[in-house]
């Protein structure tokens, strides 16, 4: 058997004992989920605890397209890089804050040119025009600077400390699934709950009034390569 062979049968080991682990035909509360997401997690790094939710909207109506921001209590274990683009006048608030990479025209340029090594990017309104022209490269990837998710605006510093402090940006797909991450596994059970508690409560609170039948179809939990877990909707708060 060659190394390749085996490596990926010790991975289908690992994955087939989390799966005996998890009962698919069970709905678990957000505690007893996050406790069992890392105890089946197969990963020797620090995976991402993501959180799926599937809702009963029509995100081609605009009522119904579903984005913004919520500021996870327990941060998100990672730390965000992040671009400002801005005017000169606003380049050491925005430093201060502690983004990482600040500026305008040269940014333009590099990102014109491909790179998109961020993780988000904030940029003053009277940029906008310009921050416009690269709009083809920023949106596939999540990157344009959307007022809806504070990333467009005058005061760049708290913008930038609301992301380095665990503020992040949801999106419902045009599935009308919102795909999130809520912390990693070395998180507490507790923290991961708190945090998915929030990013949910959020997204219950906003419902659309036009939005027929279901709202919230299904909320599953999951870490990166494990088996997903199945939310008790009725649990939730």
């Amino acid at each position: 058997m060659n190394l390749k062979n085996l490596t990926m049968g010790k991975i289908s080991k690992k994955r087939a004992k989390a799966n005996e682990k998890v009962d698919s035909e069970k709905f678990y509360n957000l505690q007893e989920a996050m406790a069992l997401v890392k105890e089946v997690n197969t990963t020797k790094f620090d995976a991402s605890v993501d959180v799926h939710i599937r809702l009963g909207i029509d995100p081609r109506k605009a009522d119904q397209a579903l984005r913004g921001t919520v500021s996870l209590p327990n941060g998100t274990g990672k730390n965000k890089t992040v671009l400002v683009l801005c005017t000169p006048d606003k380049e050491e608030e925005a430093k201060a804050a502690g983004a990482d990479y600040v500026g305008l025209d040269d940014y333009i340029q590099k990102i014109s040119g491909g790179w998109t090594d961020v993780d988000v990017i904030i940029a003053t309104p009277n940029v906008m025009a310009k921050v416009g022209r690269i709009g083809r490269t920023l949106g596939p990837r999540g990157l344009m600077p959307n007022p809806k998710t504070g990333t467009v605006t005058p005061n760049v510093g708290a913008a930038v400390a609301d992301v380095k402090g665990g503020k992040i940006a949801y999106r419902a797909d045009k599935f009308g699934i919102i795909h999130n991450s809520v912390g990693r596994v070395s998180f507490t059970p507790d923290k991961l709950a708190e945090n998915a508690n929030e990013l949910l409560s959020t997204i219950i609170r906003i419902k659309p009034s036009s939005a027929k039948g279901t709202y919230m179809k299904s909320v599953t939990i999951a870490s990166t390569m494990s088996p997903g877990i199945k939310i008790d909707i009725k649990s939730l708060k």
